[in-house]
């Protein structure tokens, strides 16, 4: 069994997924990872199936978990259960920050149970493009207002132990656009050790789905994730 797995959302990601994933793999073979990665393929229209099923053919530590449904958390949520690994990266297919890795895993083995790659920490390089820089802001804002969230962001990177965030994975009831914040918050209620790192982020393509687009049902998440947990309690 690997000691590590990274899981990868993918929703139509045809123009880089086969680069981003043989350059993640030369950077976790070179640092001789103990490693898997998941690709959590979610009801991609393009050639992303037929790319990534050609990558888990030919990469041994390369897997393909596929939904039929566009549902990034539920993406997340089935590659969590699915993983092998004690300790569990989630990453973004852009991304693949090595130090991120490294340091996230150093955090873990000293003790903490999740790390939060935090776009809004204050030593993190966030160069994506002004208008989504201010959703994060708007939407961790009002997660601080509704849910008194104490960090600052719920939405980077992941890295977290298994056997301690598995029960709060299954008692995550959002899923899409809110599903990582969700998971932030409520291992937050459940008294684990959470630690912020700072991130570097450059966007190297616009996002899949785009935030205009995204807004209506990160609203109607929201109001359901302050339902369920500040009013339903579970």
């Amino acid at each position: 069994m690997p000691v590590l797995s990274v899981v990868i959302p993918v929703f139509n990601e045809e123009a880089i997924l086969d680069s981003a994933v043989r350059a993640l793999v030369q950077k976790l073979d070179k640092a001789r990872f103990d490693y898997e990665i998941i690709l959590a393929e979610n009801g991609s229209t393009d050639g992303t199936v037929t790319l990534a099923e050609k990558l888990s053919r030919e990469i041994p530590t390369v897997r393909l978990l596929r939904s039929g449904t566009p549902n990034y958390g539920l993406a997340l949520k089935q590659g969590i259960a699915a993983a092998r690994g004690e300790l569990i990266i989630c990453d973004e297919i852009d991304l693949g920050d090595l130090n991120f890795y490294v340091r996230a895993i150093t955090e873990l083995k000293a003790g903490a149970d999740l790390i939060v790659g935090s776009k809004r920490h204050p030593q993190s390089m966030d160069e994506r493009p002004w208008l989504r820089r201010q959703g994060t802001a708007v939407i961790n804002g009002l997660l601080r207002l509704t849910l008194s969230f104490k960090g600052t962001d719920t939405h980077g990177l992941k890295a977290f132990k298994k056997d301690r965030l598995l029960p709060v994975v299954t008692e995550c009831r959002i899923e899409r656009n809110l599903f990582a914040s969700e998971l932030v918050i409520r291992a937050g209620l459940a008294g684990l050790k959470i630690r912020e790192i700072p991130l570097r982020l450059r966007e190297i393509r616009p996002p899949s789905v785009g935030l205009v687009r995204r807004l209506p049902q990160v609203l109607a998440d929201l109001g359901w994730l302050i339902y369920v947990i500040r009013i339903k309690g579970s």
